[in-house]
């Protein structure tokens, strides 16, 4: 009893006196409390969701009632497409759009899903008590509801090749370092970027492996329909994970502590894991979590994938993400191999 009671005591002092794993432990969740409490709470869950395109939410207020209606959720839009997309799949119970310009339009164009549940009701609060001056033209969608399951899907995807590239990549090469493995590699003809380039053609082989193989999983066990190209999917998935790669690299150039390592991943992948879109979309939510959201590499994978496999999106739509993603990994694998330490 008294070997285990000072093994308890032993493990204990071990945690309390690691500052960086004691702090990480007690801070990181009120973190995260705090950045949901004030990101996407300060008003009741919405009865209805209508979009406004393009945003001028503000310019329409003053014209009927409605817009003041607190269980109705307005959610600004500049991409009409992706508005309209949104009606189709039942997330948006109707579609709003005034081309004029003026200060009062007198006409609004909108947009339903009859086979919503919500559309009439919302049809019907849009036209009750609306002025006599202000004209409505109705337009219908139809399109099958996207099940919760079959959007999440993508974000799953991205999640994983998010921690099998920062962890499986920069955690094992800062193990390397602290073993000496990676003192030993000095001494053969071997240079830091060939060593940090095999690092990522490895782990992007091998990420390509498990997404095809998840992906499958998710057709066989749930239904999951895939859209998009396999094969378009594959090569973004390629650009993606060089992205994710080369920052895990840059992690480890010089960190030779695994604690550190672990902290400073942690510190990386949790904002992303909440911000990126993985469990729920972004619209709707404060200005300042959408602007750290727009900053984030796998918000912009997530999207990809989730335009690819959802809406069938060639990569042709996406060359803007790719370029981005493509810069990124040459300048985080360039400036990775310039400080990369072998001790």
């Amino acid at each position: 009893m008294k070997r285990f009671l000072a093994l308890v005591s032993v493990r204990s002092k071990e945690f309390y006196r690691d500052r960086g794993t004691l702090v990480w432990t007690f801070v990181f969740p009120l973190i995260v409390l705090l950045g949901f409490a004030y990101g996407y709470s300060g008003r009741d869950e919405p009865v209805l969701r209508v979009g406004v395109y393009p945003s001028q939410t503000a310019r329409l207020q003053p014209l009927h009632d409605f817009f003041a209606i607190p269980q109705i959720q307005f959610v600004n839009y500049d991409d009409e497409k992706a508005a309209l997309k949104r009606v189709e799949r039942h997330q948006l119970d109707l579609l709003l759009k005034s081309d004029e310009t003026g200060t009062v339009p007198s006409k609004v164009i909108y947009w339903i899903n009859p086979q919503s549940s919500k559309a009439s009701l919302a049809e019907r609060l849009l036209k009750s008590g609306a002025p006599a001056t202000l004209q409505f033209e109705k337009q219908e969608l139809t399109g099958k509801k996207l099940r919760y399951a079959d959007w999440l899907v993508p974000g799953l995807l991205s999640m994983n090749l998010m921690f099998s590239c920062l962890f499986g990549v920069g955690y094992v090469i800062v193990r390397y370092r602290k073993n000496g493995v990676l003192k030993r590699m000095r001494a053969t003809p071997l240079s830091a970027f060939e060593f940090l380039a095999a690092q990522v053609v490895s782990r992007m082989l091998l990420l390509l492996i498990t997404t095809s193989l998840t992906l499958g999983g998710a057709v066989l066990l749930i239904g999951f329909p895939i859209q998009g190209s396999v094969l378009d999917l594959m090569i973004f998935v390629s650009v993606g994970s060089t992205a994710l790669i080369s920052l895990g690299l840059l992690v480890a150039a010089r960190i030779s502590s695994e604690e550190v390592a672990d902290g400073v991943l942690n510190v990386m992948t949790w904002p992303m894991i909440f911000l990126s879109g993985i469990w729920f979309s972004l619209d709707g939510a404060s200005p300042w979590v959408l602007r750290i959201s727009q900053a984030l590499p796998l918000t912009h994978i997530v999207d990809g994938v989730r335009a690819i496999l959802i809406d069938g999106a060639k990569l042709s739509s996406l060359l803007p993400q790719m370029i981005a993603l493509s810069v990124a990994s040459i300048v985080l694998l360039t400036i990775g191999s310039l400080i990369f330490k072998w001790r």
